[in-house]
């Protein structure tokens, strides 16, 4: 293969550094910034970085942020504002044509705006107006179910408790959150599996396992603060694998900012020691592949599979019917590599899975999910120290969120604790998920949005479909920091409410407060921002909550509102009351520095599954998926071609991709801070990422322009019965697997749909589709979009 031009130097050190600093000047807060990186993550009077959910450790550094969360603190933290000024200079057309980059730079919102269609532009409104016009529009639904309540993973345990206690008393489950786009999956199959929807481990088993097994995921760009403890595992004699189509050069080797002899003397740390490059949507194929050889070579821990689990005969059953033709054609890896593997799960006394979206994110994420599960089930790899499952969350309270009740999908247990607490009837029906609520938006089902935090219409698939869609309802209500594309696409009423940011001071009539998180490990952590809020008249997200169930449920609530935001200990008091795993929460929240960690009854072998024991799944989708899809769409374009008398001068198959979408170095979630992918040197997000042997096996070069199109059809929006076509992208070198190509998120969005899920978490496929790629011939070849390393 050819040699492909790849970041040679290590994850972090200088490099981070300097792009930390100039991030802090780009958004013009350098001082102020630096305040809030001296505070992050800090035990003692210091907030949770809202950059990602990777657990703090137990000790202490003066610093604990990493380039990723400086980025997303200089974001939050800069004084620029995106005021009234501010858009009496733009009108919302104007700024609908505003890149990502350019709406994220413009500013704080500083002042509760109305959009008024008549100048096409936002203006002031007081919140007075602004609660009485929510209260008028949600009075006049024939329904609560004719509203969506969506939240962003970056709101705190205090008022998403709160928020979901006023969405059930206005009578909806419609509670969609940014975990139906993310790890929904892992929620799923772990509840069904282990009884629980979260990771096994704490941070400490990291120190104690010997065999790490990374699934789909990019820490170095992600969630950078897992790369120093990646490193001290290795250091400690832990073996750690990276399985992912793409070579992630940020996993190669760790210099370490807070190690001075590291930054002074060019040392660095390594990470990976290999890295299993599978073909997309390949996960649960090598899965397959190794726990069939472990059962048929009697290398299982059948003690703990006797005395914990259920459902092993059908699982074994279906790995016997799987054939290693298959296995080997779902995950293009040899059967003589994945037996090496097996041999390393069965050599390892204590093992970790680990996996981003990189599982979950595709038709088959359940599957994927499950197959980590069973493997880890069967070497009874739950409940024993240095082992476990690791899901790891982006958002830095999407899990927390969830706990708080944030659920289209709440279990009874919930709904009735909510009732006895509050005296009050909770809805009973299900509400609409991301892709459930997006769909009713477009068939114009529901005539209320309101969102807290977030980018809906950008985060999820058929983007343009659900922004149209938003301009057709009665009342859009934005509950954020910044200006965002979801803003920008108004109804007959049209709201944005700025609230305050993390690093900021929440200071009520009862003092100041200090909220809490939880973080990718069940651990429950304070958070408290010290920074002067950039604008009188920001609310904190617990105020605006209380203010708009005042207005709305005016006297049909005897529930303390104005009492809870102004003084968090009593909403931790109903936590305590209502959630279990809470008792005594004011108390224990202050007992320790870092606050204190949910019992998990799996990690103590106890399984609140319907069996009583740990489960077993067998996967619904055959093995070769991937391969089947590429086959029928290769089929249908022939048959096409063919019909129509066109005769190709190219081999059809070699059109036919798999397509995976990617963040860049420089943004978080849709979030975009800049344009330097430092690992994958580019500058550029208009790219389409492919191996070099690829590119010349289709007479291609790098630099040509890429047009990318989907034949799938939508039952629900414009693009039903038509292609989905992105491009031109202009042709970028990449170590990807072979038959792969990648292309940024969210501009790819519109290529997704929202038909194509997983079936039981309703996750979209954003990581596996297939599609078709027709070089752009009359287009001269564009300059290298490569940078030097």
């Amino acid at each position: 293969m050819r040699k492909i031009p790849v970041y040679s130097h290590p994850a972090a050190g200088w490099p981070a550094l300097i792009s930390s600093t100039r991030k802090l000047m780009d958004y013009q807060t350098f001082l102020r910034g630096s305040v809030s990186v001296l505070k992050s993550n800090q035990p003692q009077g210091g907030f949770d970085c809202p950059g990602c959910a990777w657990p703090d450790h137990k000790s202490h550094k003066r610093i604990d942020v990493c380039e990723n969360g400086i980025k997303v603190i200089a974001s939050e933290t800069m004084t620029k504002k995106a005021d009234a000024q501010f858009f009496a200079r733009h009108t919302v057309t104007e700024l609908q044509g505003w890149s990502g980059y350019e709406l994220e730079h413009s500013g704080r919102l500083s002042e509760p705006l109305y959009y008024d269609a008549a100048q096409d532009r936002y203006v002031p409104i007081s919140w007075k107006a602004a609660y009485q016009c929510i209260a008028e529009q949600l009075g006049q639904l024939d329904s609560p179910d004719e509203a969506l309540f969506y939240t962003s993973g970056r709101v705190t345990n205090e008022p998403a408790f709160m928020y979901q206690l006023f969405v059930r008393s206005f009578g909806t489950n419609n509670l969609p959150d940014c975990s139906n786009m993310c790890h929904e999956p892992t929620s799923v199959m772990l509840g069904k599996q282990l009884g629980v929807g979260k990771a096994t481990v704490m941070l400490e088993d990291f120190e104690q396992a010997k065999l790490i097994l990374m699934f789909g995921q990019n820490p170095a760009t992600n969630h950078p603060r897992m790369l120093e403890m990646l490193a001290h595992a290795h250091e400690q004699g832990c073996q750690i694998l990276s399985i992912n189509p793409m070579r992630e050069q940020g996993l190669s080797k760790f210099r370490n900012p807070q190690k001075p002899t590291h930054m002074a003397a060019g040392q660095s740390d390594t990470m990976v020691d290999e890295v299993v490059q599978i073909q997309i949507g390949g996960d649960a194929a090598l899965l397959t592949g190794i726990a069939k050889w472990l059962i048929e070579n009697n290398k299982i821990n059948t003690d703990f599979i006797t005395t914990h689990t259920s459902g092993f005969k059908p699982l074994k059953q279906w790995l016997t019917e799987q054939s290693w033709t298959d296995i080997k054609q779902g995950c293009g890896i040899a059967q003589t590599e994945i037996i090496r593997l097996a041999k390393l799960v069965v050599d390892s006394p204590a093992t970790i899975c680990t996996w981003g979206m990189g599982i979950t994110q595709h038709v088959q994420g359940d599957d994927n999910v499950a197959m980590i599960t069973n493997l880890l089930l069967l070497m009874g790899m739950i409940g024993i120290e240095g082992a476990g499952a690791s899901p790891v969350r982006g958002h830095s309270n999407v899990q927390g969120d969830r706990t708080m009740g944030i659920h289209e999908r709440p279990a009874q247990k919930l709904l009735d604790s909510l009732a006895r607490v509050f005296k009050r009837p909770m809805p009973q029906a299900a509400g609409f998920d991301v892709v459930t609520g997006a769909k009713a938006l477009i068939t114009g089902k529901l005539k209320v949005f309101m969102s807290m935090g977030g980018n809906y219409a950008v985060a999820a698939p058929d983007t343009s479909a659900i922004e149209h869609a938003l301009t057709t309802t009665q009342l859009n209500i934005f509950v954020g920091t910044k200006l965002n594309e979801t803003m920008l696409y108004p109804g007959a009423h049209n709201l944005i409410l700025p609230c305050l940011g993390r690093t900021e001071r929440i200071v009520t009539a009862e003092g100041e407060q200090f909220a809490t998180i939880e973080d990718s490990m069940c651990q429950i952590v304070p958070t408290q921002g010290t920074l002067t809020p950039i604008s009188d008249a920001l609310k904190s997200e617990a105020q605006i909550v209380a203010d708009i169930a005042t207005h709305v449920l005016k006297t049909d609530t005897d529930i303390p509102w104005q009492a809870m935001s102004t003084d968090f200990n009593l909403i931790r008091d109903y936590i305590a009351q209502a959630i279990d795993g809470f008792e005594n929460f004011n108390t224990r929240i202050r007992a320790a520095e870092r606050g204190f960690h949910l019992y998990h009854p799996a990690r103590h072998r106890v399984w609140n599954t319907d069996s009583g024991k740990a489960q077993f799944i067998v996967p619904k989708y055959p093995i070769t998926y991937v391969a089947a899809q590429m086959a029928n769409t290769a089929a249908a374009l022939n048959d096409g071609l063919n019909s129509s008398g066109n005769d190709s001068d190219q081999n059809i198959e070699q059109k036919i991709w798999q397509l995976t979408s990617v963040r860049s170095h420089d943004q978080f979630n849709t979030m975009i801070f800049g344009y330097n992918d430092r690992y994958r040197q580019t500058n550029r997000r208009d790219v389409l990422f492919m191996h070099p042997d690829e590119i010349s096996r289709l007479g291609w070069q790098k630099g040509d322009q890429v047009m990318v199109s989907r034949h799938a059809s939508s039952s629900h929006t414009a693009h039903k019965n038509k292609p989905r076509v992105l491009g031109p992208l202009i042709l970028t070198e990449m170590d990807i697997a072979a038959n792969a190509v990648a292309a940024y998120y969210p501009e790819c969005n519109d290529l997704f749909d929202l038909d194509t899920h997983a079936p039981d978490s309703h996750i979209p496929a954003y990581k596996s589709t297939t599609v078709v790629l027709q070089r752009v011939a009359t287009a001269a070849r564009l300059s290298d979009p490569v940078l030097s390393a």
